[in-house]
């Protein structure tokens, strides 16, 4: 996964398949989400991060990492 921010165009832009095309992308009130030909998202853009959250968001990240066992 990569996160960027664009401070110039006020982007925040999630990358979860780089190696996939996107497909197709929809729009919801500033989010973006792209997805490829088997329906799995390739990204999320947030248009004008910084008015939706705060000014550099890259700023609040806490990424936790939690891994769980799968049952059987």
């Amino acid at each position: 996964m990569k996160i960027e921010y664009d401070p110039k165009h006020d982007l925040l832009n999630i990358e979860f398949l780089p190696e996939k095309s996107i497909a197709e992308s929809v729009e919801l009130d500033g989010i973006i989400i792209d997805y490829a030909n088997d329906k799995r998202i390739v990204a999320i853009e947030v248009l004008d991060a910084g008015k939706r959250t705060v000014k550099d968001p890259l700023n609040i990240i806490d990424l936790a990492i939690v891994k769980e066992a799968t049952v059987r």
